[in-house]
């Protein structure tokens, strides 16, 4: 991943929840969903949006029907 220069909000926001961003936001966004996680965060809806481009994190949409099932695996390398 490519060093991204962090804004001050970026900042106190890590310094708030003593994570990075990297890591913090899929995982509010996994559990609130997008306008949640915004509000969690004191931020609108495209800042936060702005932010994930930043930091090149990719929020993807799927629709299962009944009985289906997905799995979500980690890779520890990224492209």
């Amino acid at each position: 991943m490519p060093d991204v220069k962090k804004s001050k909000k970026m900042l106190q926001v890590e310094k708030r929840y003593r994570r990075s961003l990297e890591s913090l936001l899929p995982e509010l966004i996994n559990d609130n969903g997008l306008t949640a996680t915004a509000d969690e965060l004191s931020i609108g809806k495209a800042l936060l949006g702005y932010w994930l481009l930043k930091l090149q994190i990719r929020v993807v949409r799927i629709a299962l029907g009944p009985n289906d099932k997905y799995e979500i695996i980690k890779s520890t390398e990224r492209n």
